[in-house]
């Protein structure tokens, strides 16, 4: 773990600086199939529609199965309107609390994090939490299987005589993972351990992760830039000892750091946890959970 004396602290005394106790290969989407929304050859509207019904789940099984998951077909809109849940809920939200809690330890067990004043502990969590959890997902080497859902078609809307407006109600509640979120979490998880990143190295990442000056209404901004930086020099200074100065591995981390703040918060609270927290929030219990202090653990 790299370790030095800092001078810098949001109060004015020093703290210790020691603060952190083959890639972008992308399967070809016709791989998983044809997207949904392309024509179909069919003998009519009507068959057409029944068949891509019936075929919903066939097509969700043979698509998404494989080890590698594509992004889907680019600019093709069906994909963003697709929900997915997890197949397996049970057991697969029992790891990602279990993620979730080793997380929010680590986060506890930093001596510079409680240097920072309380109201900058919240939001350097509420703001970096899900790229947080997803490094623990992929230090834990979590994977996770699918099952789409769909919302009632027009046609069967109308054979059905339900409320139009009913039924757009239905559609607009938070049901389910957008697909395109999932996939672009599925992809970076790949890319993660393809690069076999080491405990030391994902220590780290945390750091350079959860001290993120760009979070909005910083008060102490300067102490948190300066912790973010010496995550990063470490790092650094960890890939140059350990793999003979390739500094090109580090540009590659660093490119994954930066899609990690693409994920979106709302598609993982989704995912994999509301079926544990129903209404709840998980911004509402992070800071309840920091409130513990480690010396109370």
């Amino acid at each position: 773990m790299h370790s030095s004396t800092s001078a810098v602290s949001c109060h004015g005394r020093a703290v210790p600086r020691d603060a952190f106790g083959s890639m972008d290969s992308e399967i070809p989407a016709e791989k998983f199939g044809k997207c949904q929304c392309e024509p179909h050859r069919a003998d009519s509207i009507l068959y057409q529609i029944l068949k891509k019904e019936h075929a919903g789940e066939t097509k969700w099984h043979q698509q998404y199965h494989g080890p590698h998951r594509s992004t889907g077909s680019r600019g093709c809109s069906c994909v963003d309107r697709r929900r997915v849940v997890l197949k397996t809920p049970e057991a697969t939200c029992r790891r990602a609390s279990e993620v979730l809690l080793k997380t929010l330890t680590f986060i506890r067990n930093l001596p510079s994090f409680y240097h920072v004043p309380w109201e900058d502990q919240v939001v350097l969590i509420q703001q970096n939490w899900a790229p947080l959890f997803v490094l623990g997902l992929a230090q834990e080497g979590v994977d996770f299987d699918l099952r789409e859902i769909s919302a009632p078609s027009l046609l069967k809307r109308i054979l059905l005589n339900q409320s139009l407006t009913a039924s757009n109600e239905l559609g607009s509640s938070a049901l389910g993972a957008s697909l395109a979120e999932v996939q672009k979490l599925k992809n970076l998880l790949w890319k993660f351990w393809d690069l076999d990143i080491s405990a030391k190295e994902y220590a780290y990442l945390k750091g350079i992760i959860l001290f993120n000056p760009g979070c909005h209404a910083l008060k102490c901004l300067s102490y948190v830039q300066t912790l973010q930086q010496e995550a990063q020099q470490a790092l650094m200074d960890f890939i140059a000892m350990m793999f003979n100065r390739n500094l090109g591995r580090f540009a590659w981390i660093l490119q994954l750091i930066a899609s990690l703040q693409d994920i979106d918060a709302d598609a993982i609270e989704e995912l994999f946890f509301r079926p544990i927290l129903g209404e709840a929030t998980l911004n509402v219990l992070h800071p309840e959970t920091l409130y513990i202090k480690p010396h109370l653990l």
